[in-house]
């Protein structure tokens, strides 16, 4: 028996299967491989995996693709975390709407645990990271204190594995 995940699709349920895995699998790898690439590697047709590309972004779990940018490369030197204490839980949705508004940050999660929100920033070197902690950041009401992690190596980085995970 296969490993299937149910989601809704146009009200109704769909299934994916092992296939619409492996065409996942195949783009999560390389996004530029085409229909016609993908097919000959799965021996499908071409129209076969048009369709489920199809059905995989009507049902919302191919959301789009993205360019991956080295940003050291165009001089941003430091990836850093920031750890955010809230005054109060309910201060979520307006220091949120906050952080967005600064380009620095690339990320952000509402979190459990130490932090209320953890946040990814890029910046230049660090007298851009500081200015942007002591001039942006701290300065958003409903920020009790920041703690500040900066990355010296990205370790891992890689899609889910859906064929190895079940």
């Amino acid at each position: 028996m296969s490993n299937t995940k149910i989601v809704n699709f146009m009200s109704k349920q769909y299934e994916l299967d092992d296939l619409d895995k492996k065409i996942l699998s195949v783009l999560m790898s390389n996004s530029k491989t085409t229909y016609a690439e993908i097919a000959k590697k799965l021996f499908v047709s071409a129209g076969t995996i048009h369709v489920r590309m199809n059905k995989l972004m009507n049902v919302g779990i191919i959301k789009g693709a993205q360019l991956i940018v080295d940003e050291s490369k165009l001089g941003y030197d430091i990836c850093a975390y920031i750890g955010v204490y809230l005054d109060k839980s309910s201060m979520y949705e307006r220091v949120a709407d906050a952080l967005t508004g600064i380009p620095e940050i690339i990320e952000a999660h509402y979190t459990t645990g130490l932090y209320n929100i953890f946040a990814k920033i890029i910046c230049k070197d660090t007298k851009h990271l500081r200015d942007v902690l002591h001039r942006k950041i701290q300065n958003i009401p409903g920020i009790q204190r920041t703690e500040t992690f900066i990355s010296l190596e990205k370790t891992v980085e890689r899609p889910i594995n859906l064929l190895k995970i079940p």
